[in-house]
């Protein structure tokens, strides 16, 4: 860039003037400081006139003239006569407050309109308050300027007092969580506590131990010195004359001196045979204290006909003239110092006692006696670190038994109690079930029970309106969703009672296949209501219903529906019951009974209210603060959530984020969705939810609980898994029989057929129903091999599976995948889908009954009587005989009969004549010419009867 000015260049330009604040009006004043040695300085001081105090300010006005106060002088003031000098910093001034608005400036207020209240005084140092917003009066002209606000109307102030009730109800609310927190935050803090206070016992105990054990190794060391000094006698405390010819400190000998820093020496030379420090007292008087000191660092060694070597230690490191790296170490120079007594080390003592007593004397270690933990079965290397334990001990005293074992090898529980009695331990012994211990059925604490909502089951027969009630108190439409109008999944809704209470229904199918389901949902119930159909009254579901509820030992409701049909009769339902010991309250008994409708709500309130009423007197209570428990109602595969397990919190309280262990499945919640699909932050008792997260599927009708850690989940799913695959094992293996039996049915022909079955379906609840059912169709000739049931889609395994063993796909409500779709049509594997559960059971009746055998119905025609035998060329024998009764025909079964004995069965009659023609039957009292298959041995007088053999089919 070029420093001429360019014309027509408008670059800014700053002016060279410094910018400062205006200086307040100072007097200047001529003070003396006197000095030491009497020196003395004139100095300038500056007097500042204080500011002027504004209206409405903290701080008085101070007179004209007055020096400013800073805040050193205003805590301790200066003497009189003794100006504060001008050097000093002075203090930042605070900013003084805005004044106050002259009364004369108040607005008037306006006609019609409050009063405006007075502002409250502010405080001094702090900015005035905004004006609120309230309308201003009119000027001093008359004009108005200002904005006249409306008043509230009744909605508005209603929402203003839904608002602040609201407000107020969540503030409770919070504060109640804050409080519960607080709690469980002090519980927690107070486990820690003792589980600290326990550590710290341990750790005292262990140090005592340790103490005790330091106590005794020094007794024993103390033994070991007295017992040296016995058989060594003292060295003479008096130091001998120093002599070349031998070391000064036997200790010496065998350690590495420390490294020379003056002259290097010889590695391969022999070790001094003697060392002697120039004494102290010798040095020349005219040598200076560091010469004396490096003289006492020197070592002279002598050796004969060796030359004169002097070595020097090096200098010492660190302040205080000190090496601390080497601290604690003997050299040449520390052992001849005298400074300190060298002792003998327990170490040295024990090599000499080896070398006198030629290293046969040990040092036993004390025994130490543990209790050794000893599950079913565990590894030789387990065992031995468990004792503390050499394993070659172990194997040793194996072999010394007579068991040759590896470190590796597994032995039983009983072999390792013997090995670890031998070796002087205790032993406890564990099974593997013990990891379900403490999991469920812990009591819970008094003063932690709170009420909780009744859990009602509805049962049934099948179509007498269970879901159509619950639809109608719900104000859903469940039933609409379900295939062929019945119910075929269990179900777990929570209502709110127009009075306020909560109730948790649990819907049951009514089907005969759903028998299981009904049993789960009796078992997990406060209450069963029994619907009976007014119109068709009491039917074996309803039999099935009452066992189950009798077995769980719930209180019973009785429900008649139906009540709007002209054909309804309630009391002959009544009258039924009494056969099944059922006596309802209008019947002189302890059931409540109650006539409902579901299509037209007649008599649901009054349900409602007697189901609170029984839950009361029940006194239903559970504790929210522990960990969750409760049942599995139902799974399910979700191809996009994964396994999604329908639960019921029995007790305690499920959160997202708990570790959950339900049969062989275990996860960690990752959200909780309620019955109406909306996401919740915890299902409390009573509370059904739907929890995604498990690793797997679960079976329905599992007991979950919430444990405190994955450890402890894999460890019981992993036995629970184990226990689950022995007793499949064992059931296929019951089924199958052994070789022997598989051999003698091949052999008489007597085997049972099998019809293999790959069962898919959408929940686990179906599956294990439909399971059920076609276990039941067969027989002792025919059954339903079941080779794989699971919950989701069909899969490539599964019809890999099918194509290996033959058997047929069934998908209940679910699909094939793209790729099992196509892997079946190449294998020509059957996939037959169902979405109602007796269409199926139907089909695989039918299915299995072509597998039975036919039954034979034998029809009898007649009897003919041999006259006379006759050999025929290229023929054989031919029978002459007369037609006693009945008919004979061609092709027809024969059977021999020789002296009322039957010789012969099984073959056909070929050839039938009458004089020189072929016939197809010959009636009684003809003769005739007749020849057999295969069989020539007749004789005369024999008679032949003839019948024929139809089939007929047989069904389950």
């Amino acid at each position: 860039m070029s420093d001429t000015k360019t014309p027509g260049d408008k670059t800014l330009h700053v002016s060279p003037k410094t910018l400062s604040l205006p200086k307040r009006p100072a007097e200047q004043n001529t003070v003396r400081q006197s000095f030491s040695h009497g020196r003395s300085k004139a100095v300038v001081v500056e007097t500042v006139k204080r500011r002027a105090a504004t209206p409405g300010g903290a701080k008085d006005a101070a007179p004209a003239g007055a020096p400013a106060a800073s805040p050193r002088s205003a805590a301790a003031p200066a003497p009189p006569g003794r100006p504060t000098l001008g050097l000093s910093r002075p203090s930042p001034a605070a900013p003084a407050p805005a004044a106050a608005a002259p009364a004369a400036r108040a607005p008037t207020p306006a006609a019609g309109t409050a009063p405006r209240p007075a502002a409250p005084s502010q405080p001094s140092g702090q900015a005035p308050a905004q004006p609120s917003a309230q309308p201003a009066g009119p000027p001093a002209g008359g004009r108005p300027t200002g904005i006249v606000l409306r008043t509230l109307t009744d909605a508005e102030r209603d929402a203003r007092v839904h608002a602040l009730t609201d407000a107020k109800r969540r503030e409770e609310e919070e504060r109640r969580i804050a409080e519960e927190n607080a709690r469980r935050r002090a519980e927690r803090e107070a486990r820690d506590q003792k589980e600290r206070e326990a550590a710290e016992a341990r750790k005292r105990e262990e140090e005592e131990r340790r103490r005790q054990e330091d106590e005794r190794k020094r007794r024993a060391e103390d033994e070991a010195r007295r017992r040296l000094g016995e058989v060594t006698p003292p060295a003479p405390a008096t130091p001998r004359p120093t002599d070349s010819r031998r070391p000064q400190n036997l200790d010496m000998i065998g350690r590495r001196p420390a490294p020379a820093a003056a002259q290097p020496t010889n590695k391969d030379a022999p070790r001094p045979a003697g060392a002697a420090a120039r004494p102290a007292a010798s040095a020349p008087a005219g040598r200076s204290a560091a010469a004396d000191d490096e003289g006492d660092r020197k070592v002279v060694i002598r050796r004969p006909g060796m030359p004169l070597k002097i070595i020097t230690p090096p200098k010492p490191k660190g302040p205080g003239g000190g090496n601390r790296d080497r601290r604690g170490r003997l050299t040449i120079a520390s052992a001849t110092s005298g400074e300190e007594e060298r002792t003998r080390s327990v170490a040295a003592f024990r090599r000499r006692m080896q070398r006198m007593s030629g290293h046969r004397q040990v040092d036993d270690k004390e025994k130490i006696a543990r209790e050794v933990t000893i599950p079913e079965t565990i590894t030789i290397q387990d065992l031995a670190n468990r004792m503390a334990e050499r394993a070659v001990d172990v194997i040793k005293l194996l072999m010394k038994q007579g068991q040759i074992h590896k470190i590796t090898d597994t032995i039983d529980a009983d072999t390792a109690q013997l090995v670890a009695e031998e070796l002087g331990h205790t032993v406890r012994r564990v099974a593997e079930a013990d990891v379900l211990e403490g999991l469920f059925d812990e009591p819970d604490l008094e003063e932690h029970l709170e009420p909780r909502p009744p859990v009602v089951t509805i049962m049934g027969h099948v179509d007498h309106g269970k879901t159509s009630l619950l639809d109608a108190i719900r104000k859903t439409d469940v039933v609409a969703g379900e295939a062929g109008g019945i119910t075929q999944h269990i179900g777990a809704y929570q209502i709110t009672t127009p009075s306020g209470a909560k109730i948790t229904f649990i819907d049951t199918p009514g089907h005969a296949a759903f028998t299981a389901m009904r049993a789960r949902g009796a078992k997990i119930t406060d209450i069963v209501v029994l619907v009976v159909a007014a119109d068709d009254g009491v039917m074996p579901q309803t039999v099935e219903a009452i066992s189950h509820a009798k077995a769980a030992g719930v209180p019973m409701v009785v429900a008649i529906n139906k009540m709007d049909k002209p054909d309804a009769n309630p009391q002959r339902v009544r009258t039924e019951l009494l056969q099944h010991n059922i006596q309802v309250e209008s019947m002189g008994g302890d059931t409540l009974e109650f006539e409902v409708s579901a299509l037209t709500g007649q008599g649901l309130d009054t349900l409602l209210e007697g189901l609170l009423l029984q839950a009361e007197v029940l006194d239903l209570k559970a504790d929210p603060l522990r960990n969750a428990e409760g049942t599995v109602i139902e799974a399910k595969l979700d191809r996009g959530r994964g396994p999604v397990a329908t639960v019921l919190v029995q007790r305690g309280l499920l959160e997202p984020g708990d570790i959950i262990v339900a049969g062989a499945e275990w996860g960690r919640v990752r959200a909780l969705i309620s019955d109406t699909g909306e996401m919740i932050e915890e299902a409390g008792p009573s509370y059904p939810a739907q929890v995604l997260g498990f690793n797997g599927t679960p079976d329905a009708g599992d007991r979950f609980a919430v444990v405190e850690s994955e450890a402890r989940a894999r460890e019981i799913t992993e036995y629970r898994a184990r226990v689950k695959r022995e007793r499949a094992a064992a059931r296929a293996s019951v089924n199958r029989g052994s070789l022997a039996d598989m051999m003698r049915d091949l052999r008489e022909g007597s085997g049972r057929k099998e019809f293999p079955l790959v069962i898919k379906g959408d929940v686990g609840g179906s599956v294990e129903a439909i399971v059920t059912a076609l276990e039941k169709i067969g027989n002792e000739e025919v059954a339903a091999r079941i080779l794989h049931a699971g919950v989701g889609a069909i899969t490539e395994s599964d019809v890999t599976l099918a194509q290996a063993s033959g058997a047929v796909i069934i998908g209940f409500n679910v699909r094939a995948h793209k790729e099992a779709r196509e892997a079946a049509e190449r294998a020509g594997i059957e996939i037959r889908y169902y979405n109602i559960i007796y269409n199926l059971v139907d089909d695989v009746r039918d299915a299995m009954s072509g597998l039975l055998a036919p039954t034979l119905r034998e029809e009898r025609l007649g009897e003919a009587k041999i006259l006379e035998v006759f050999d025929v060329s290229k023929v054989g024998k031919v029978a002459g005989c007369r037609v006693m009764d009945g008919r004979v025909e061609r092709g027809a079964h024969i059977r021999l009969i020789r002296d009322n004995v039957v010789i012969h069965e099984g073959g056909r009659l070929q050839t039938l004549k009458r004089f020189k023609d072929d016939v197809q039957s010959v009636v009684a009292g003809q003769e005739c010419g007749m020849s057999f298959d295969n069989y020539d041995k007749i004789r005369v007088g024999d008679v032949i009867e003839c019948f024929n053999v139809h089939e007929e089919r047989r069904s389950l």
